[in-house]
């Protein structure tokens, strides 16, 4: 339930559940109780998930967990996150890779260098190579591919996004949060394919978009370095992407972009005819735009 590290950390969950776990129904207890109990757990879960386990329904989770004092699960893993010590901001791991590389820019070269090595070794490998070509055999079928990730990975959805498209595979990025990535899942039908950038954290963008894919029948394939987490559990198909992040140093978001890559220059020479067609229409619209008299 705890270890070592925790022992002079606040114990504000353990202070909540003592107070007010006896003054709970039977269900709610039974929940509260799951919750203290598994608490590494309970960060990597949903609430479908702890409601699975404590046979309730979400719903009765969600109130287990505000009965508590919390906001709402979200709340609650950044309280256990911070108990553990398990959190590692962005500037945490860019803070931990500059100490170890110094002012030494060879080293700076060869951290990057190394990490895109390993990754280019691990999706060369035989699983990953079946996991890629039956992800490239969904999206020949695809009526639309939708590319989801937030943070670094929506730039890289953005950017996939334009490329299939240029190739003549209608696509969209969800790359935003809350109401917004509400209004871009609307785009979504029977017959896309989704393509997914998560890692460990099941956070509520990306169950929220699993959930709307799921609903519709969508293939899931997802591109992540966490094979273990409930997204990898969900997914059709898992492609592991190394990002050079062990250790608590940075994520190396280009090696990802190369899995993306081989996944449209994969979908674009097994439709060669139709690539051709959409980049002349392209270069065609391209000479329209022009200004008068530009060569």
């Amino acid at each position: 339930m705890t270890d070592s590290k925790s022992k002079n950390r606040v114990d504000i969950l353990g202070e909540r559940y003592r107070v007010r776990a006896s003054s709970l129904s039977p269900r709610l207890q039974s929940v509260v109780r799951y919750i203290h109990e598994n608490r590494r757990l309970v960060i990597e879960s949903t609430a479908m998930e702890i409601a699975a386990a404590t046979q309730t329904s979400d719903a009765t989770v969600i109130r287990a967990v505000q009965a508590l004092g919390f906001a709402g699960l979200r709340d609650l893993k950044k309280t256990l996150d911070a108990w553990f010590g398990l959190v590692l901001t962005s500037e945490d791991k860019m803070t931990t890779t500059v100490k170890e590389l110094t002012s030494d820019t060879n080293l700076g070269i060869d951290f990057v260098l190394q990490g895109h090595r390993r990754a280019c070794d691990a999706l060369s490998a035989p699983a990953n190579r079946a996991a890629i070509t039956t992800a490239v055999t969904l999206l020949l079928e695809a009526r639309q591919v939708a590319l989801f990730g937030i943070n670094a990975s929506g730039v890289l959805a953005q950017y996939s996004a334009r490329l299939f498209n240029r190739i003549g595979l209608p696509a969209v990025a969800l790359n935003r949060t809350g109401a917004s990535l509400a209004e871009q899942l609307l785009a979504l039908q029977r017959g896309d394919v989704l393509i997914m950038m998560a890692q460990k954290s099941a956070h509520r963008e990306g169950t929220a978009t699993l959930r709307e894919a799921k609903r519709l029948g969508m293939p899931v394939v997802l591109l992540t370095n966490a094979t273990d987490s409930f997204f990898a559990r969900e997914a059709d198909v898992v492609i592991n992407v190394p990002r050079g992040e062990e250790n608590g140093r940075m994520p190396l978001h280009g090696t990802v972009l190369v899995c993306l890559e081989m996944l449209i220059l994969s979908v674009a020479s097994a439709t060669s005819a139709r690539t051709v067609k959409s980049l002349k229409r392209v270069q065609g619209l391209y000479r329209t735009l022009k200004p008068v008299g530009r060569k």
